[in-house]
């Protein structure tokens, strides 16, 4: 059945994002900036995934933009879809822990490195809800 809905036609903005952990088992967020989609919140960094090009060359192009992070290697944590009502987003969610680079805000954005513990003193997209989740679980798992 097609979609008539108010929202046929939406596009779906694919995004990679990753969860970038370093040794001390902390992980790197970035607010977004006032001017921004959901400006002044919290997230795990990432991007557009762009006509052709493959999520993971994705995330590498856009960790390094944005927060001067190159990634070594990554593992695919999770897929989530969100509607926000005025925008669908399609998350690509990477778990990356080698990497090289020292972490900056490179468009001016604020960057933090925080235990898990420290979640709730931030505020994030409802998207990234089922993220925080899985990496709290990830880092307090006895394999892990």
């Amino acid at each position: 059945m097609p979609n008539t809905g108010p929202d046929a036609g939406m596009t779906i903005v694919h995004v990679a994002v990753g969860v970038i952990v370093n040794r001390q088992r902390q992980i790197l967020i970035a607010k977004r900036l006032e001017n921004q989609y959901q400006g002044g919140l919290w997230e795990f960094p990432g991007g557009k995934v762009r006509q052709g090009e493959s999520v993971q060359d994705a995330l590498k192009r856009e960790l390094t933009e944005e927060v001067n992070i190159t990634v070594r290697e990554c593992a695919r944590l999770m897929r989530i879809e969100h509607d926000y009502g005025d925008k669908q987003v399609l998350l690509d969610v990477w778990y990356v822990n080698v990497y090289s680079g020292n972490a900056k805000g490179c468009e001016g954005q604020e960057v933090a490195w925080i235990g898990s513990e420290e979640f709730p003193r931030y505020t994030f997209p409802a998207a990234n809800e089922a993220i925080i989740e899985a990496v709290t679980n990830l880092l307090h798992s006895p394999e892990s």
